[in-house]
């Protein structure tokens, strides 16, 4: 498991290429007034999928790339 200040570095960096700084910054200040439960979001986000289903999915997101 990595280290929580190189998980934080390393999201920042991904936020930041993909958004831009300044939308990065948005992002972050929306997540922190949000009463976000990533557990339970994490809990729910396959709920009702098959795993081939779920394969496909992350397929067709890697091909993307």
């Amino acid at each position: 498991m990595k280290p929580d200040t190189l998980v934080r570095k390393e999201g920042l960096d991904v936020l930041t290429k993909h958004l831009g700084l300044v939308d990065a910054e948005r992002f972050v200040m929306l997540m922190n007034r949000e009463k976000f439960d990533y557990t339970k979001w994490q809990e729910n986000l396959f709920e009702g999928m098959t795993i081939e289903e779920i394969y496909n999915a992350a397929a067709e997101l890697r091909n993307k790339k």
